[in-house]
């Protein structure tokens, strides 16, 4: 390892290695090849003269890409395409005079472009619906177990914790009709030459239009890929990197919210991220259990979150056929952006296949403040044994006060249901109000709401992506 050079921590830290092969040099200059492979293959077949012999010799250096020689050139040319074509050229020589033909260099960098938002979507894909079934599952084996609800982070009335993860489930589900959606539309570029006009095709195949619509065609079967653009200028629409940039924004948007309200919670003792037996939380506190995979997801989630802004001011302000101003920030800001989100989803694997729940906790907490929550049910109770409503409520009123005055002021337990049970006008029996104290009496449609939110939601999506679940989310560090 380099020590004396800047190093990304997106692949030091956090990326997958499967994540970061579709954004390495091999990845994109051995795509470059395969697609001049195919202008040439779909060439021949529609009557230029290509030979087998020359087809045969691009593929056999096809996965040996001589960087030395395209490194040297490009220091010559300032231009990687043109340097590529001549080191391409220079191992596959009798293929040399008909590489690149008719193409302009948008042929192959976009056209990879395209093919890496492809095969990076795939992986956020299968990760994604992994995170979506651990957190369906989580919901089912929680259903019923009733907890305090907040509002404005205040107490507010029970629900349960099943209940409070379809929350968490609702925005995936709507992140995954987003990225289906993005998946399914997908456009290749194909061959449009210099401007869109396709006019160097339109020379090489004396102007018969139908045989340059073929090749368009044609190659971007070979790819791939079921949908083409019709038109475009020099480049694809660069609302493509927008709107990708904005599903991996939005995935880093629930993330966030998730990961907000597990720190909440962990502060709370009452649900906990894994911690290793040999994890430190603090180097001066040792006691400590900091939730620091949650607190990494929500770092990366704004850096995700940011990188939308910059493929939008990109799309915004392209001039006419295109302008080269998009190019480093797509180097930088849609690669960083898969990076971000892969590692984003490997942690939240890694959290929901170990998440700790505190029952004991959470009940504690209910019950110190189920007394207030139950004085409506105490004060029907009481009417039902002959008292005045008005009168059990102006009593209640008072009694709520003092107990809360115990509880803010003097730091002791809420006392209210000794005072009522103290209260004679109440006339309420001790067993009676213990049954009405029952946190499951608080939480409402809550366990019904969770099955059928996860089965008639959720457990499609899982059944339709079955092939893609079970996966090892282990961290780098």
């Amino acid at each position: 390892m380099q020590t004396n050079v800047y190093l990304n921590p997106l692949e030091e830290r956090y990326a997958s290695k499967e994540m970061l092969h579709v954004f390495s040099p091999d990845f994109k200059f051995t795509t470059w090849r395969k697609l001049w492979i195919a202008l040439a293959e779909s060439s021949k077949e529609l009557g230029l003269n290509i030979t087998d012999e020359q087809i045969s010799e691009m593929r056999k250096y096809q996965d040996n890409i001589n960087y030395d020689v395209a490194k040297e050139q490009e220091k010559k040319v300032r231009h990687d395409v043109m340097a590529h074509v001549h080191a391409f050229g220079e191992q596959a020589k009798i293929a040399k005079p008909i590489i690149h033909l008719g193409a302009t260099s948008a042929f192959v960098g976009d056209n990879t472009d395209l093919i890496q938002l492809k095969e990076g979507l795939k992986i956020v894909k299968q990760k994604f619906v992994n995170v979506m079934k651990l957190m369906a599952d989580f919901a089912i084996e929680y259903k019923d177990l009733p907890t305090l609800g907040f509002t404005h982070f205040q107490p507010a009335q029970l629900t349960t914790v099943g209940k409070r993860a379809t929350l968490w489930l609702q925005s995936l589900i709507l992140d995954y009709e987003e990225l289906e959606f993005f998946m399914e539309n997908l456009r290749f570029r194909g061959v449009k030459g210099t401007t869109g006009t396709q006019a160097s095709f339109m020379e090489l195949f004396n102007n018969d239009y139908d045989k340059v619509k073929a090749l368009d065609e044609r190659i971007t079967e070979k790819v791939g890929f079921t949908k083409r653009f019709k038109v475009t200028g020099q480049t694809y629409d660069r609302k493509v990197d927008s709107n990708v940039l904005s599903v991996l924004s939005h995935i880093a948007e629930s993330a966030h919210k998730f990961t907000n309200d597990l720190r909440l919670l962990q502060n709370l003792k009452e649900i906990e991220e894994p911690f290793e037996k040999s994890q430190i939380g603090s180097s001066a506190m040792a006691y400590k259990r900091n939730p620091m995979r949650s607190e990494r997801i929500a770092s990366l989630s704004k850096f995700v979150i940011s990188l939308s802004q910059s493929t939008a001011m990109t799309a915004a302000t392209q001039w006419f056929e295109r302008t080269l101003d998009d190019s480093a920030n797509k180097r930088l800001a849609i690669p960083q952006a898969f990076l971000a989100i892969d590692s984003i989803l490997t942690i939240w694997v890694n959290i929901l296949s170990g998440l700790v729940v505190y029952p004991k906790m959470i009940e504690k907490r209910i019950m110190e403040e189920l007394p207030f929550m139950a004085t409506e049910y105490i004060i029907m109770e009481g009417v039902k044994n002959g008292g005045d409503r008005q009168e059990l409520h102006e009593r209640i009123r008072v009694h709520s006060m003092e107990a809360g005055k115990q509880v803010k002021i003097e730091g002791k337990s809420n006392d209210l249901i000794d005072r009522v049970l103290q209260d004679d006008y109440f006339k309420i029996d001790k067993n009676r109000l213990v049954e009405i104290m029952n946190p499951a009496n608080f939480i409402g449609a809550a366990p019904k709401q969770t099955e059928e939110f996860v089965k008639e939601e959720v457990t499609p999506i899982i059944d339709k992506n079955k092939n893609l679940l079970g996966i090892d989310c282990d961290l780098k560090v």
